[in-house]
């Protein structure tokens, strides 16, 4: 068994614990370079793995929204990770879209 670490103070002081560092909340998250919305993605991991997807928003967990559209190559809205996909120059115009509805509450179970 391991022991914890006291610091002691010669022997007029009684020992006391060592204090460590609280974690801060990191807030949210940078978005990649050359994200916005309209991007088309590359998708790198998961079920959909080498499917071009379209970005729409960044989510407040600090994933990303992505859809196919389901209609035209079969990507259901999903979040997604930054780490898992690669960004494209091309851009898809989002007029008429309206995905401000969609948050993190919406994907909970």
């Amino acid at each position: 068994q391991a022991r914890q670490v006291f610091r002691t103070y010669g022997k007029t002081k009684s020992a006391s614990k060592v204090k460590s560092t609280e974690k801060k909340n990191p807030g949210q998250q940078k978005l990649k370079k050359g994200l916005v919305p309209g991007s088309v993605l590359i998708m790198l991991a998961g079920r959909f793995r080498g499917r071009r997807a379209v970005f729409l928003k960044q989510l407040a967990s600090g994933l990303l929204l992505v859809t196919g559209p389901y209609a035209v190559n079969g990507v259901p809205l999903r979040r997604v990770n930054q780490r898992m996909c690669i960004g494209t120059s091309t851009k898809v115009d989002l007029k008429g879209a309206d995905f401000g509805k969609v948050d993190d509450a919406y994907f909970a179970k």
